[in-house]
């Protein structure tokens, strides 16, 4: 892109300039803030050519308070090219480009800088063939060494060199089209020449016009030894008739992303902005999106006319689109939340717990030894110790009454006649005898201290027929009550059940293992107690 004419006549414009300040600052009154809300909040740096000398600086804190308080971290300018005087720094407003960057350290100085002398001349090519030849034989390394020593001397020794800007177009004398072979040997020799001295942290910016213009501007590409930056002017006009266009055509928008990312290099835009198609927002948002988007290392949009949107009244509506976009965003007021106090409940005193007593160890139960089955003991037929009394003869009365049945009364046996005796079986011990078990109400013994007699086996016994003896007063007595028979007692297995109530003796069966049960058999233990009034028994 051409620019206007930058011949410094005298020191004296410069200090015309910096008296006519005011009134350019008049021109550029910021206008009021956009609503709050609006913007982007990318950290991206960014700024704006305003000027090339003091009202440029001068200018910068207004176009911030335009953007509501957006940061101008960049600030750019170029070196007049039409002496070599000028490209080797030799110029005041050098001194406010300096004095601005060394107010902060995120600051960002930009500086374009001319390869030739007379470079917007129009020169022709076979002329401009010769100067790159005369450059590449190192003609021209001490003009570039005086600019860094200058740069350093003035403590912008990180300058962002963008050195022959647009080479791959046909404006300028530092052209590459000539003879790119020549010209990237002779952007070697002036990187060279100004890293080589003392001090310096230049960073070289390559940056071609967008599209094919005079030459594939890849093909003057002079190396990634020599390059930190890959840069691109970018325009609103052709080639291309929509920004779809810029983005897809031949060296276009997007093989410069994919070409800076190829060569491990960060991207930049240092000149971009309106030009033949005039006012157009959409080309405004679209572009300021894509620099969003690739995150460049810092963009700057030319502002003047026809390009820019601040200081060109001629595009109102695309200065409203790049404000829009560029205004911070200012966070929405935060309603604070009533705090509702909790109601503290007192808590209650700790009750010191007891200490814990250790339990005892638990004995394990041994294993229950199974009870053999008891095996009762034979049972001793005794004889019959109850015998009915003979009848009584009735004395007689005047009135008969009738005559009781009489009550058994244990006495000896009495062997009937004609009959052979009982011969008694003899009596077993104690130990031998077994619990029995009451047969009828009238064999349990009236005396509780009188063991009970258990009877054995009976032998049937015929019962005497009593022969009726005469009365004297010749009533015949009644004949005695029938004898009832005593029925045999059948021998039952003897239980485990406890004795009777207040007996004298009690049995235990014992359990002598299976193994000594089968020598010496099941056998029970009976032992008597005395409950006599002299013993410890409490009842």
């Amino acid at each position: 892109m051409r620019r206007p004419h930058r011949r410094l006549a005298s020191t004296c414009i410069g200090t015309v300039t910096a008296g006519l300040l005011a009134s350019g600052a008049a021109l550029a009154a910021p206008e009021p803030g956009p609503p709050a809300g609006s913007g982007s909040g990318s950290d991206i740096a960014m700024g704006a050519y305003l000027d090339y000398g003091p009202p440029g600086v001068a200018r910068i804190p207004y176009l911030s308070r335009w953007l509501g308080g957006k940061e101008i971290r960049v600030g750019h300018t170029y070196l007049p090219g039409d002496r070599w005087t000028g490209i080797e720094g030799s110029v005041d407003f050098l001194e406010d480009w300096a004095e601005w960057r060394q107010a902060r350290d995120d600051r960002m100085f930009v500086l374009n800088v001319p390869m030739q002398a007379h470079n917007e001349d129009r020169v022709s090519d076979w002329q401009v063939a010769r100067l790159i030849r005369a450059g590449a034989r190192g003609d021209y390394d001490g003009h570039f060494r005086k600019l860094a020593e200058r740069l350093v001397e003035l403590g912008v020794p990180d300058t962002v060199v963008v050195l022959g800007w647009e080479m791959n177009g046909s404006t300028y004398t530092h052209r590459c089209g000539p003879d790119p072979e020549n010209w990237k040997v002779y952007w070697k020799r002036v990187v060279n020449a100004m890293r080589a001295v003392p001090g310096q942290k230049f960073k070289f910016d390559f940056a071609p016009n967008r599209g094919a213009d005079a030459i594939g501007w890849t093909h003057c590409y002079p190396g990634d030894d020599v390059v930190d930056i890959i840069g691109m002017d970018s325009y609103d006009q052709s080639p291309g008739r929509t920004f779809d266009d810029q983005v897809t055509q031949p060296y276009g928008l997007q093989q410069h992303v994919d070409f800076a990312k190829a060569h491990g290099k960060p991207i930049s835009y240092p000149e971009w902005g309106l030009f033949r198609r005039g006012d157009n927002p959409e080309y405004v948002r679209r572009m300021l999106a894509w620099i969003e988007q690739h995150k460049p290392l810092y963009h700057t949009i030319t502002d003047y006319c026809p390009h820019g949107v601040w200081q060109c009244k001629a595009n109102p509506r695309s200065a409203k689109a790049f404000r829009t976009a560029l205004t911070p965003r200012k966070p929405d007021p935060v309603t604070p939340t009533p705090v509702v106090p909790t109601p503290v409940v007192p808590t209650p005193p700790v009750v010191p717990t007891p200490p814990v007593v250790p339990t005892p160890p638990v004995v394990p139960t041994p294993p229950a030894v199974p009870t053999p089955p008891v095996v009762p003991s034979p049972a001793v037929p005794a004889p019959d110790a109850t015998t009915p009394k003979p009848p009584s003869p009735q004395v007689p009365s005047p009135t008969p009454t009738p005559t009781p049945t009489p009550t058994p009364t244990p006495s000896p046996v009495v062997p009937a006649p004609d009959v052979t005796p009982v011969v008694p079986a003899p009596e077993p011990s104690a130990s031998e005898i077994p619990v029995p078990l009451p047969s009828t109400p009238d064999a349990t013994p009236a005396n509780p201290s009188v063991p009970p007699v258990v009877p054995s086996d009976p032998v049937p016994v015929p019962s005497p027929t009593p022969t009726p003896t005469p009365s004297p007063s010749g009533v015949v007595p009644s004949p005695a009550a029938p004898v009832l028979p005593v029925l045999p007692v059948v021998p039952v297995a003897p239980q485990p059940n406890p004795p009777a109530t207040n007996t004298t003796q009690w049995c235990v069966p014992i359990n002598f293992g299976e193994w000594l049960s089968k020598l010496v058999g099941h056998q029970a233990v009976c032992i008597k107690i005395d409950w006599s009034r002299n013993s410890l028994w409490p009842f």
